[in-house]
């Protein structure tokens, strides 16, 4: 199984949009980000994300691009509790993408890697894709990490 996770682009501040949609400079990483997803042929059967504006606004960029469908999912707030998709992932069989928030996306993958979430174990950027693998015995392993700013222009 894998476990794909994406950090929401960067979005307007609350003074410039309290609804804080992806800035310009946001969805362009965004669509750089899904464009490189879909070169590194990341199959997902489907994706999740917050019911924030930015982090929908990400997942749609995924969407478009990986062909999978999407839905909105309650629990993926910066500060939800991790424990219920740590449950569901462990006995998943099929690959998630998952558009989230910080800390909530920290703190899941500390949860996974290290079974202890305020283990600072990953570093997210924002647009960012982390794959988490899980293999055998249910163990999870980091199977890679890139920044946005490594990925070529869609």
């Amino acid at each position: 199984m894998q476990l794909y996770l994406v950090q929401h682009g960067p979005a307007l501040s609350k003074e410039e949009d309290p609804a804080r949609p992806l800035s310009e400079e946001g969805r362009r990483l965004a669509k750089r980000s899904a464009a490189h997803a879909a070169r590194l042929h990341v199959e997902v059967s489907e994706i999740r994300h917050s019911n924030k504006l930015r982090a929908a606004q990400t997942a749609q960029e995924f969407e478009a691009t990986l062909r999978a469908p999407r839905r909105e999912t309650e629990g993926l707030a910066p500060n939800d509790d991790v424990s219920q998709l740590r449950r569901e992932v462990q006995s998943r069989a099929d690959s998630l993408l998952v558009v989230g928030h910080m800390p909530f996306l920290s703190r899941l993958a500390a949860a996974l890697l290290c079974q202890d979430e305020s283990m600072p174990v990953v570093a997210f950027q924002q647009a960012g894709i982390v794959r988490l693998d899980r293999g055998e015995g249910g163990r999870w392993s980091l199977n890679w990490a890139l920044p946005p700013d490594i990925m070529p222009e869609a």
